[in-house]
């Protein structure tokens, strides 16, 4: 999607269609234990002028401050220091009721600039959702308020992308993987299944969701790009229900090992 801009400010526009109640999608949009659920861990005041904090492990952290707080309806917070030397970046995320038990998300990320230097920036904010909407959309239709233990992982080479993406697949268990799939994660383990749900190649990026089968509760995507030509891999986990600090504590040592193999 194109960036807009006018005299204060560029953004970009993003809109999905996800199964809930306005309730249950602002829990899982506007909390931090929703949006650990399918982005990443999270702390959140809920009240306009709380603060808040993105924690993506490996890839550090971003804090901000809560700027809108109307739920069900209407949340958003501003980041000041997300980049150095950058302007600070707005997002704004609308929930509004659709028929049949659904809802629409609306997000919109401004950056406070005139210049267009920044718009790689912006745009790189619209390539990264995608597959976290895959995991969103299997949250709230599968395990919608549930309890959430998230991990992620990464891993850099300078192996060519295709290359390492089939050999990241492969160290899983995923190798030549299809929509519909079912596949045991490697280390094999009984309770690891995975059905292969989305799956997204492009030359810049590519990425695979799997909702873990039961009965173990949770999703896993895949990922890879090549910013500045330097090929980075990442693996998030989402666990649910009562196992999910047991069932992430299982899986992340095992996988980051296996991760970290596979591009060697």
């Amino acid at each position: 999607m194109p960036v807009h801009h006018d005299d204060e400010k560029r953004w970009v526009e993003l809109q999905l269609v996800v199964p809930g109640t306005p309730e249950q999608v602002w829990q899982a949009v506007a909390t931090g234990p929703g949006n650990t659920a399918w982005f990443t861990r999270a702390a959140i005041d809920e009240k306009v002028g709380g603060t808040l904090e993105f924690d993506f492990g490996p890839n550090g952290s971003s804090s901000g401050e809560v700027t809108q707080w109307e739920p069900p309806h209407r949340f958003g917070y501003v980041e000041r220091d997300w980049c150095d030397d950058a302007p600070p970046v707005a997002t704004e995320i609308t929930v509004t009721a659709r028929s049949g038990d659904h809802c629409v998300i609306r997000m919109v990320h401004s950056l406070f600039t005139e210049s267009a230097d920044w718009d790689d920036q912006i745009e790189g904010f619209e390539s990264g959702w995608p597959g976290h909407f895959a995991v969103l959309h299997n949250y709230l239709a599968h395990f919608a308020g549930e309890p959430a233990v998230t991990f992620h992982l990464a891993a850099t080479g300078g192996m060519p992308q295709p290359e390492a993406w089939k050999l990241m697949l492969a160290a899983f268990g995923l190798d030549a993987a299809d929509v519909g799939d079912l596949r045991t994660l490697h280390p094999a383990q009984d309770d690891f299944v995975g059905l292969v749900d989305r799956i997204y190649q492009d030359e810049h990026q590519r990425y695979l969701v799997a909702r873990l089968a039961q009965p173990t509760a949770g999703a896993v995507m895949f990922g890879i790009c090549a910013p500045g030509g330097q090929t980075a891999t990442g693996v998030n986990a989402f666990f649910y229900g009562e196992d999910a600090a047991r069932n992430a504590a299982l899986a992340e040592p095992v996988w980051r090992t296996l991760l970290q193999g596979a591009l060697r």
